[in-house]
């Protein structure tokens, strides 16, 4: 098996990152609401100051998955956190530590950042996520609920 390498989405990777976002997508059976693109990843992902940024996993030259993430504020803790946006491995490569190598990434980038936290949500059918991420040490954040204003509710509220 050759060896797991993990780094930031380059130039050119445009179409590979579109495939993985798009398998996700279709896991998380919401291909309904998608509407990435090559432009968006290039205008949102691989510019100079990013939106979103965007990690590659690769087991040898073989791209096995990716995660998305951006800076936030952790306003009472005074300091940044990272939220992770988007986490998915390739059905074939699920089981050899490939997610858990994804997120202990992401956890010594905050960590190096001095960031307060990692968050991220994750959809409530979704128990084989739900069960990795708890054995990670994870936890529901308890108390609060995720609220959401768009479509024409953002629309009526943003026109006041």
């Amino acid at each position: 098996m050759a060896a797991l390498s993990i780094r930031k989405a380059r130039e050119g990777e445009e179409g590979l990152i579109l495939t993985l976002m798009r398998e996700l997508a279709e896991y998380e059976k919401l291909l309904d609401v998608f509407h990435v693109t090559e432009e968006v990843i290039r205008r949102d992902y691989l510019c100079a100051q990013p939106l979103l940024n965007c990690d590659l996993a690769f087991e040898g030259e073989t791209p096995v998955g990716v995660a998305t993430w951006y800076w936030m504020y952790a306003s009472f803790a005074a300091k940044r956190a990272l939220y992770l946006e988007d986490l998915f491995v390739r059905p074939a490569f699920r089981g050899k530590g490939y997610g858990k190598a994804l997120l202990t990434h992401l956890a010594q980038t905050a960590v190096a950042a001095d960031a307060a936290r990692v968050d991220w949500s994750v959809l409530d059918w979704n128990k084989p996520s739900i069960e990795f991420y708890d054995s990670l040490g994870a936890r529901p954040v308890k108390g609060w609920y995720t609220y959401r204003l768009e479509g024409t509710a953002l629309q009526a509220l943003g026109k006041r």
